[in-house]
């Protein structure tokens, strides 16, 4: 997959958030409420398939679940850090464990969302990943 040339209907349509999750339920919605908030998305079933994309240098927000098959959520993180590839990361979880959180932010991700959140709720974390730092 190919991420190509994204549409340009006004500037915040130029901003890339990618969600990388195994739950074809999240690819399927995620995308729709970004894109509904004024974003390009893209779905990827894998961190590998991600990796493979061609979007990772177009990419502005990563939405990344922790626990996938194969290559893990952290373990993609530490790829990208290994890569040099600096995108904020929003982690998002069905694991409530504080620790989990914690140590996800203490690793770098902007976020830790604990599934199921609120259109608000993954809004601002989007908008907290993308101010400049």
């Amino acid at each position: 997959m190919s991420c190509g040339v994204l549409p340009r209907r006004s500037a915040i349509d130029r901003i890339l958030v990618s969600v990388v999750d195994d739950d074809e339920s999240v690819r399927e919605s995620l995308p729709d409420l970004l894109q509904q908030f004024g974003f390009a998305a893209r779905a990827f079933s894998s961190a590998e398939e991600f990796l493979a994309s061609g979007c990772i240098d177009q990419t502005r927000c990563l939405l990344l679940d922790v626990a996938m098959p194969g290559m893990t959520g952290p373990d993609l993180q530490q790829e990208l850090i290994r890569r040099r590839k600096t995108i904020p990361t929003i982690f998002i979880t069905a694991d409530v464990g504080m620790t989990v959180r914690q140590r996800l932010i203490e690793q770098g991700a902007v976020e830790c969302l604990f599934k199921p959140f609120s259109d608000t709720v993954l809004l601002d974390a989007v908008n907290s990943a993308l101010r400049p730092k």
